[in-house]
């Protein structure tokens, strides 16, 4: 079984009963049985990840796994991707998404997410015409805000975690039990979700992004997120790796700089997924 890469995170096996495992394996592979061709939307993701690999081993090239390049997808990212598809087997393309042509998009309002994915299925509409387009949404992004998954139902997509009341705790088990590298890595949600909402998305900040974090994560692993305020970028790693972080503070802050930010900070609270979401976890 792969270990953990560098970059990734160091959870300990999720702990889920042998048996409930069983049978929500069994469950997410009688979904595919049961649907037939499938479209994966496969960002190289905890959740898409194996969702493309069981969609694969249960379909074989009834399944396609595609792509979607942005610039809101980190080239780290679009590169995963292409790796596992060849180690996996899968049949895979990539399509290039023109969410950026989208002022919607661009303005950054809550709603971002909805003209993401909006621009996704419209992507993919010509490699769907007889088959059903699949997301990575498990049971627990219900509780977040995410518009996305509103746009993608509304182009007839569906979720097959959801449908076989699969969480992320689940996800990650799975993995590790069909061997997959992917099972301990990182959350890594767009690009886009670094910028606070009002603050206009552009090809050249994304970049400054990307940039931005290749440089914690060269020297910090885990979850690494830097949220971009205009002269500042705030960082946030886990709770555990923040004494690290800060010990490598005169490579950070030069690296950071060096993009145009005149201050870094670090958040002390630690890594939190969807901070500048409109509705996020209260702060202890």
């Amino acid at each position: 079984m792969a270990g953990a890469r560098a970059g990734q995170t160091d959870t300990l096996p999720p702990d889920v009963a042998e048996s409930e495992l069983e049978a929500h394996g069994a469950r997410l592979r009688q979904w595919f049985d049961d649907i037939g061709d499938v479209v994966v939307a496969f960002s190289g993701g905890v959740d898409s990840a194996l969702l493309a690999f069981v969609a694969h081993d249960v379909l074989g090239q009834r399944a396609h796994a595609v792509t979607a390049v942005s610039p809101s997808l980190a080239g780290q990212e679009y590169d995963d991707c292409a790796r596992l598809a060849r180690e996996w087997g899968l049949r895979w393309s990539s399509v290039t998404t023109d969410e950026m042509e989208s002022a919607a998009y661009r303005v950054n309002n809550p709603d971002r997410c909805y003209h993401c994915k909006d621009a996704l299925m419209r992507a993919v509409e010509p490699l769907s015409a007889s088959a059903t387009v699949v997301l990575g949404v498990n049971t627990d992004d219900l509780h977040d805000h995410r518009p996305g998954q509103a746009a993608a139902q509304e182009w007839g997509a569906r979720f097959p975690f959801v449908e076989c009341g699969i969480d992320k705790a689940v996800i990650r088990a799975l993995s590790q039990r069909y061997g997959l590298s992917t099972w301990c890595k990182p959350a890594m949600a767009c690009l886009a979700s670094r910028i606070p909402h009002g603050t206009e998305v552009s090809v050249q900040l994304l970049s400054r992004i990307e940039r931005a974090e290749a440089v914690v994560r060269t020297l910090v692993g885990g979850n690494v997120r830097v949220r971009d305020h205009g002269e500042v970028a705030r960082i946030e790693v886990d709770a555990g790796s923040i004494s690290s972080l800060v010990s490598h503070r005169e490579l950070i802050l030069d690296g950071i700089r060096a993009l145009g930010y005149r201050y870094v900070a670090v958040d002390l609270h630690g890594f939190e997924s969807g901070s500048l979401n409109p509705v996020s976890a209260m702060r202890s």
